[in-house]
């Protein structure tokens, strides 16, 4: 295989990678070790394909692939896209929001909950991707941690229902129930107190 040219960013190192193995699936451990180790690194794949127009696919586009797999299917370029978000629309995302990820409750500056040795960093990613015709308008933008934002390429993920979120709290240990519990009459403190006044 051939290697990616010293003293380049990760991106234009993957790019090179890609060029240089065109046609043949790539790992992800591969692919990161390319990009220095950099956790940005699938990041900066979907920024090649997305905004410079690399026909680069994964699982999620050909059912032949693994997940974690990734293919420079040919040269012929995709139609690309810019990063159009303004400042405006990511902090009235970002807000609506409630600064946390969408996909799996981290907050903006806590450490994360899957991955405690750093702190939650939040993005702003499409719901449909702009790759499946999505747009850049607030109603198909989330904002998303970095560890979810990494995976997240091309998925639409519903969120869970009422129900479902109720039959993991209760099997839940006491101590995680209460956890649930301060944080819900945290954000809701109004609500909080008219339940406790009718009882």
């Amino acid at each position: 295989m051939k290697r990616a040219k010293k003293g380049q960013g990760a991106k234009a190192k993957l790019r090179d990678y890609f060029l240089a193995n065109v046609g043949k699936v790539l790992d992800s451990s591969t692919l990161q070790q390319v990009a220095d180790g950099s956790s940005e690194w699938a990041r900066r794949i979907r920024e090649l394909r997305n905004e410079q127009g690399m026909n680069i696919k994964t699982h999620n586009d050909l059912g032949e692939l693994k997940p974690g797999q990734y293919i420079l299917v040919d040269l012929k370029p995709i139609p690309a896209f810019e990063r159009a978000i303004s400042k405006e629309t990511r902090a009235y995302v970002l807000d609506r929001n409630g600064f946390t990820c969408q996909m799996c409750g981290a907050v903006a500056g806590e450490p994360h909950p899957y991955d405690p040795s750093r702190k939650t960093r939040l993005h702003i990613g499409h719901i449909i991707d702009k790759s499946q015709g999505g747009t850049d308008d607030p109603g198909n933008l989330r904002a998303l941690c970095s560890v979810c934002n990494e995976g997240a390429a091309n998925i639409t993920l519903e969120r869970p229902t009422s129900d479902k979120l109720l039959a993991q709290i209760r099997r839940a240990p006491g101590v995680d129930q209460l956890k649930v519990l301060e944080w819900l009459m945290g954000k809701f403190p109004k609500q909080a107190m008219d339940l406790i006044n009718k009882r």
